[in-house]
């Protein structure tokens, strides 16, 4: 298995251009950073101010509710002017919100800095997807959403160690502050390495370039987007997708605590789990992925969701919650990187900014709604185990969704993959 990862990593970087290498690189150096504070971000909340769990909640989902017109705001800008600017200001901005966060002392201040970190902290996030849809190809588009997830789960084996030692050893706001300074350090590494990777103009049909528009007529191109009937029914099939998966980094530690005694450490030691299964295997599911029809490998992931939380509503032994985990691991690693590929995919080279900006409510609506939905169940619901019941009832949905999608769409030649599309890679 070592062996085989070892040369499926050396063939990647040969098949992949130096660019991408270089964002996968500063990425992980920035998920570090942030895997080193999102943890203990609710743990900080609710200790400093002696607020609960809902107080809590109401403020992470007003920061993601903010966050959703930020990155509506940012998908508009990014089109105009480009990828690199937005992302430097994103960076330096975390840095100062980093700092803002460990500085407040009172908790009815943290809403407007919320308010503010939500707006102005989302708009470099569709400039990030748009790079990479920039520097690759459309059929390594997949395969390259799906090396930046090992990157990911690579930093959640190293941020929250090392966040937990400097939380234990000195204080919550050092956390902040080394937060702040890898910000900045990735920043510099942007600046430095990475040059702006906006395509030049060229015509589209039906599709005006944003260099020769106004930023208002730039920002009402986002009713095209609402117009593509195709896109908006992926991104709802993301949305019924996602408010399930988003259960496990909330309501799934406060059941299996509640209901089963299972305490944090041992919770941790299954989300370890899951972070080690995605950097084992993530490489060979994406090339796995790369001659498959995408909405049919969507609605296959979605199925692998609906076992896997449905599991949690009849067993009750450790290893059980184990290999439930390890189900729904099998289908994060097919459904996100094809879906973000999808997302590129439906977007015209000109409005990637804004299509990248609309699909981030495929996160947004399950941050601000999914949660708090799901803890009224276990809190006003007889059976708590009725929740994953519930939750595979929407993976069905979702599934259905996504397989209709492919029978609509499957002719168009951005939406199939093919055996040719793995020659053409290779």
């Amino acid at each position: 298995m070592i062996r085989k990862l070892i040369d499926y990593i050396v063939k990647a970087v040969k098949e992949y251009p130096r660019l991408f290498w270089v964002v996968v690189g500063i990425s992980f150096i920035d998920r570090v950073g942030g895997t080193m504070l999102f943890p203990f971000f609710a743990l900080y909340i609710t200790q400093k101010f002696n607020v609960g769990m809902t107080e809590a909640g109401i403020l992470l989902g007003t920061m993601s509710a903010f966050g959703f017109g930020g990155g509506m705001i940012g998908g508009a800008l990014t089109d105009r002017f480009g990828r690199k600017q937005l992302i430097l200001f994103g960076l330096i901005f975390s840095a100062l919100s980093s700092l803002a966060f460990g500085l407040i002392n009172t908790f009815a201040m943290m809403f407007p800095l919320v308010v503010v970190v939500g707006l102005l902290g989302e708009i470099a996030s569709p400039a990030h997807n748009a790079m990479i849809a920039d520097i690759l190809p459309e059929e390594k588009r997949q395969e390259g959403f799906g090396i930046l997830r090992v990157v990911g789960n690579v930093a959640w084996l190293i941020g929250p160690i090392i966040g937990g030692f400097v939380a234990n050893k000195f204080d919550y706001f050092y956390l902040f502050v080394t937060d702040a300074v890898v910000s900045c350090v990735v920043a510099a590494l942007f600046f430095r390495f990475l040059p702006e990777t906006k395509p030049a103009p060229k015509v589209e049909a039906g599709v005006p370039h944003p260099e020769h528009e106004s930023i208002g007529k730039i920002i009402l191109g986002y009713l095209k987007v609402f117009k593509d009937l195709g896109f908006l029914a992926f991104v709802v099939a993301n949305i019924l997708m996602l408010s399930v998966y988003q259960q496990m980094y909330g309501t799934l530690s406060v059941f299996l605590r509640d209901e089963h005694g299972l305490d944090p450490q041992n919770y941790g030691i299954l989300m370890t789990f899951s972070a080690f299964t995605v950097v084992l295997f993530q490489f060979f599911v994406s090339r796995w992925l790369r001659d498959k029809p995408p909405f049919l490998m969507m609605s296959l992931g979605t199925i692998f969701f609906l076992i896997g939380f449905s599991m949690f509503g009849y067993v009750n032994v450790y290893l059980l919650f184990g290999l439930a985990l390890v189900v729904i691991t099998i289908g994060e690693m097919i459904v996100f990187p094809v879906s973000q590929g999808l997302a590129a995919n439906f977007a015209p080279e000109a409005m990637r900014g804004r299509y990248m900006a609309v699909y981030g409510l495929s996160w947004a609506i399950p941050q601000m709604f999914g949660l708090a939905a799901a803890g009224y169940v276990l809190d006003n619901f007889k059976n708590p185990s009725m929740l994953w019941f519930i939750c595979g009832g929407i993976s069905a949905l979702s599934a259905l969704s996504y397989y209709a999608l492919h029978m609509r769409l499957h002719k168009q030649e951005r939406f199939a993959r093919h055996p040719a599309a793995e020659a053409a890679a290779d």
